[in-house]
């Protein structure tokens, strides 16, 4: 399997009134045409190691590292234009609420249309038509009717599928999916993954699924990469999550519900200060 992301020291560093914030210290991994889960808790760094990658930190930040390629392309050295060449085009980011990220002012269509032609140098009437292609590939029943409307008269799950349909419609090798089931319900959620998982097997694209929930990595993807702190604490194959070694991952999958069984109370996560050294 060919490598597409390489990650080596990966150290993101935010300046406070109160002193210099490690959010993310010196994560490493290599990413081929396969699905990575990325898990941990709120703070833990996941999400601010997708925004690296992407290159959409805040600019007041510190982002080092000793290798961040994609496809051999330095991300750190990379003119911006070049950066921004990329973003959209062959590396997108699914962010986790679509309120948030669909524009209010735009009709969904506009905005699907509008990142095509940015990458692409196609007629409205040609990105329109694979803007409505994309509308159905990602299961939506009536893409003419979606194309028209605004983000607040769709449901949550369509405003996600709006947005993934605009993340992948220039064709993207590389995925970065931050949470984007999290505000789902139970069936849609699985809707989603069921777009996410042919997309990739039939596209052959590389996908950065970052989660908090450990159950639904563990089935999803192929691998799992466990942060805490801002860094990585275990890797393993995701059909070995249940049998991690290391007792941050223990407790997590500890502190999950189980039916049929006594939890009352629920088990705490018993904090070690090593595992943040």
């Amino acid at each position: 399997m060919s490598t597409l992301l390489t990650v080596e020291d990966l150290r993101v560093r935010f300046p406070t009134r109160t002193g210099v914030v490690e959010a993310v210290r010196g994560v490493s991994f290599a990413l081929g045409r396969e699905r990575l889960g990325i898990v941990g808790e709120s703070g833990s760094g996941k999400s601010q190691t997708g925004r690296a990658i992407m290159g959409l930190t805040d600019p007041r930040a510190e982002v080092t590292a000793s290798k961040l390629e994609f496809d051999g392309i330095d991300l750190l050295e990379a003119p911006a234009r070049l950066r921004r060449d990329l973003r959209g085009k062959r590396i997108a980011m699914i962010l986790q609420d679509p309120k948030y990220s669909l524009d209010p002012v735009m009709t969904i269509g506009s905005q699907i249309v509008e990142a095509l032609r940015a990458h692409e140098r196609i007629g409205r009437a040609e990105a329109r038509e694979r803007a409505l292609d994309m509308l159905s590939a990602v299961q939506i029943r009536d893409p003419k009717r979606v194309f028209d409307l605004y983000a607040h008269e769709v449901s949550g799950g369509m405003g996600q599928r709006a947005m993934i349909a605009m993340m992948l419609v220039a064709g993207p090798e590389l995925l970065i999916a931050d949470e984007p089931t999290s505000a789902l319900d139970v069936t849609v959620q699985l809707e989603v993954l069921g777009i996410l998982d042919r997309l990739v097997r039939d596209r052959g694209m590389g996908l950065i699924f970052i989660s908090h929930d450990l159950r639904l990595v563990s089935s999803f993807c192929d691998r799992v990469i466990v942060m805490y702190a801002g860094k990585i604490v275990e890797k393993l194959p995701a059909a070995e999550l249940s049998r991690a070694k290391h007792p941050y991952t223990q407790g997590l999958l500890n502190c999950m519900p189980k039916i049929g069984a006594d939890r009352h109370p629920l088990p705490v996560l018993d904090r070690k200060p090593e595992w943040a050294a």
